[in-house]
């Protein structure tokens, strides 16, 4: 009986086909790219969704956010399901739930429904993702196979963004903004078929959810994330602005105490004991909480005031992945030599420059003087730190615990994520309100009736006013992009004490994290 045949009689949960390596690997691969494709893939066609569903520049922020606070907040909850309840089965729900989500979303007639749709797509990709990464482990033996898989599975998670931005500007500009949600459909569909056929069920394990401590981050972060937005719109005397931060204080308080407490945490807090691993969870957070704003609101600028098409859009930030590859494949020939910290200097302080120079965008600037100068600056500052920061993360952490030291690192981006944008957006509501009252007198003595028709529709200002508008309120929110980097320098300069003498451990280490750029 040859490995491609069906083979009847077998353990349960066995695959019905073995010695398909190559096609289990891509059943989990494309489950990867089409988590990490999904943050991308949705930013290129915000424009065209807040026209068609009439979101407020504000609110549209929620569709990225309501993603990255599900995906992010369980996360580490989904890891564990895993290994408690069988890595395939967890990972196949993972899948139809995503899938399910992303065709609900797809359908939505309403903003509610699609922030609705994106937040259980974020709840089923923190369920696949991390299992998808363990199925590697439980696929693979150990080894030179083992390494190759973990290589794609890297590769797939780093090149996700660019496909993400250049099928999202295809799907929107060829079909419509809804396809970006339902190219995800076909995709699911057929991992969930052939998981089963090409993936055997891993060992269940003993344990306990701590599934309180999931939701009381979850929320709490939520909570501190609308607190923000809130602010932004209905300054921060508002009473629904107050008890948000106030119910933000109290589940992260209550989350710290859980997990102080618990016999299994989902967050362990002896993490964050080891002062590096500690200040590299802080780089990474506020470092993503600058690169998910700088995304939300360049893909705004390409599209609303330089007026590039959707595919345009997805190609202008193609030189942001190459300058990330470039500099990410520098730091790790060189880290052996001179150790992490000064890639974690080095990188924000380029990280910061170029957070620094969007703040002098405005109306009149091009794609080539205002854009992309900053923005390969910026692509080469991150890739300094992606590969350090997986390392240091993993530094010192005994081997079974390696999954749950990265996973917390791909936690931390995607929480900073949606800090970080609602912060900036607290700045871009503040300056733009205050950039259209001086727009005002002019737009209504110089439009016309069909664009004072449309600002009434829309509540937005058309043409030039707009464009004046949406460009000082973007490269102000830059200045807290700015910010928010010195902290991540300031914490690479004073907290981050790892030697060139730990590389090698570090080196080994590598394969057992897995972080991604969402």
């Amino acid at each position: 009986m040859t490995a491609s045949q069906v083979i009847p009689d077998k353990k349960s949960g066995a695959a019905r086909r073995e010695g398909r390596p190559g096609i289990a690997l891509a059943v989990i691969a494309a489950c990867q790219l089409m988590v990490v494709l999904d943050a991308t893939i949705v930013n290129i066609a915000l424009p065209h969704i807040q026209d068609a569903l009439s979101f407020s520049t504000t609110d549209l922020s929620w569709v990225v956010t309501a993603y990255t606070l599900t995906f992010g907040g369980l996360l580490l909850l989904g890891g564990r399901a895993g290994d408690i309840l069988g890595r395939r089965r967890v990972f196949t729900f993972g899948i139809v739930l995503f899938t399910l989500a992303s065709l609900l979303g797809g359908f939505a007639q309403e903003p509610w429904q699609l922030l609705a749709a994106r937040a259980l797509q974020g709840v089923g990709g923190a369920i696949a993702s991390p299992t998808a990464l363990a199925l590697i482990t439980t696929t693979f033996p150990e080894g030179p196979e083992r390494n190759k898989a973990f290589g794609v599975f890297a590769a797939v998670s780093a090149g996700g963004g660019a496909i993400g931005l250049l099928a999202g500007g295809m799907l929107t500009e060829w079909l419509d903004w809804r396809w970006v949600l339902f190219v995800n459909v076909p995709i699911g569909i057929l991992i969930v078929v052939l998981t089963p056929i090409y993936i055997s069920e891993s060992e269940k394990h003993s344990g306990s959810f701590d599934i309180t401590g999931a939701l009381t981050s979850t929320l709490g972060m939520a909570a501190l994330v609308y607190g923000f937005i809130r602010a932004s719109e209905d300054g921060w005397s508002d009473g629904i602005t107050l008890a948000s931060f106030a119910a933000a204080v109290v589940l992260l308080a209550a989350f710290a105490l859980i997990e102080k407490r618990a016999r299994e945490p989902i967050t362990p807090l002896r993490m964050f004991a080891d002062r590096n691993r500690a200040g590299t969870y802080l780089i990474m957070l506020s470092l993503s909480a600058a690169m998910f704003g700088m995304f939300f609101f360049i893909v705004i600028y390409v599209q609303k005031v330089l007026d590039y098409s959707p595919i345009s859009a997805g190609i202008a930030f193609l030189p942001v992945t190459a300058s990330i590859v470039v500099s990410a494949g520098l730091s790790q020939r060189l880290l052996p030599v001179f150790g992490p910290k000064p890639f974690m200097v080095v990188g924000s302080v380029i990280t910061g420059g170029a957070m620094g120079w969007l703040v002098l965008l405005d109306a009149d600037s091009s794609y080539l003087g205002g854009v992309l100068g900053p923005m390969l600056l910026f692509g080469f500052g991150m890739g300094l730190n992606f590969v350090t920061l997986t390392l240091t993360a993993v530094s010192g952490v005994e081997q079974q615990e390696a999954g749950a030291a990265s996973g917390l690192l791909n936690a931390m981006q995607q929480v900073g994520g949606s800090l970080g944008l609602s912060i900036l957006m607290t700045l871009f509501t503040s300056a733009s309100e205050d950039e259209a009252e001086k727009q005002m007198p002019s737009f209504l003595k110089e439009a016309s009736p069909e664009q004072l028709a449309e600002a009434q529709r829309t509540k937005e200002m058309p043409g030039p006013w707009g464009h004046h508008v949406l460009a000082e309120g973007v490269s102000t929110s830059f200045i807290a992009a700015t910010a928010l980097v010195v902290l991540a320098l300031v914490t690479a300069l004073l907290v981050i004490k790892v030697r060139k003498s730990d590389m090698e451990a570090l080196s080994g280490a590598a394969g057992a994290g897995g972080g991604h750029m969402g």
